[in-house]
This record gives C-alpha cells, structure tokens and sequence, in this order.
C-alpha cells in the first residue's frame, strides 16, 4: 500500500498535508508517530471514569492532529465530539453516537497506517 492509497483508505486528504509538509517522507514520518500518540487511549479511559474535561483535552487534541496530519474523516469525527464536549458540565445528554465514531474513524485510521507501515517494511 502506498501512502496516497493509505490516505484513500482512511478518508484522508494526501494532496493537502503533502502541501504544507513538501516531502513523502515527512508525510510518512508523522503518519507513523500517529500510531504512538496516547489521545485516543486517553479519550477512553477519561470517558469510562467519567471525566468530562479530560475527555474534552484529549478529543480536541486528537482532532488537531488528526487536521494537521490530514486524516479528513477523524478529524470530522473528532470535531464534532469536541463540539459536543464543548463546556458541559454533566454527562446527561452524552451522545454516544458521537463517540462511536471516533472510535470507527480511529481504528480505520490506525488499520491504514499500520498495513501501509507492514507493507513498506516488508
């Protein structure tokens, strides 16, 4: 899989983040140290101990590094969340949904990334 196909099949704007970064291997690079970042992990356990500004932190800055990095669908997933996390105080009315999506659009993206990297190492 190369990285443009990687980027395809995570929902993903190649073109764009090859514009601001101006080398493949860059792209690459930080494609990769994605799979290292604690956000999502974080977003988890904050949202099961029920801690609302923590999993606010960690989705809105999961969503900054999911626009930075282009990855087009998480960072819409991750948006809306953060949006919905945006200055709640109480957890009635949690949108679930909301959440399932993240998740969804996390582990295509770790999927893509990961049988790209297993491909380039082979």
């Amino acid at each position: 899989m190369t990285l443009r196909e990687c980027y395809e099949t995570l929902g993903g704007d190649y073109d764009e983040v090859f514009a601001r970064l101006r080398k493949e291997e860059l792209v690459w690079k930080f494609a990769v140290m994605f799979l290292s970042d604690p956000n999502f992990d974080t977003l988890c356990m904050a949202l099961a101990s029920g801690d609302r500004e923590e999993a606010f932190r960690s989705v809105h800055t999961l969503k900054g590094v999911s626009q930075n990095l282009g990855f087009s669908r998480l960072y819409e997933s991750s948006k809306n969340l953060t949006e919905h996390l945006r200055g709640r105080t109480e957890w009635s009315g949690f949108d679930e949904q909301l959440f399932d999506c993240v998740k969804k659009d996390y582990c295509r993206t770790v999927n893509a990334i990961r049988a790209m990297q297993a491909k380039r190492e082979l």
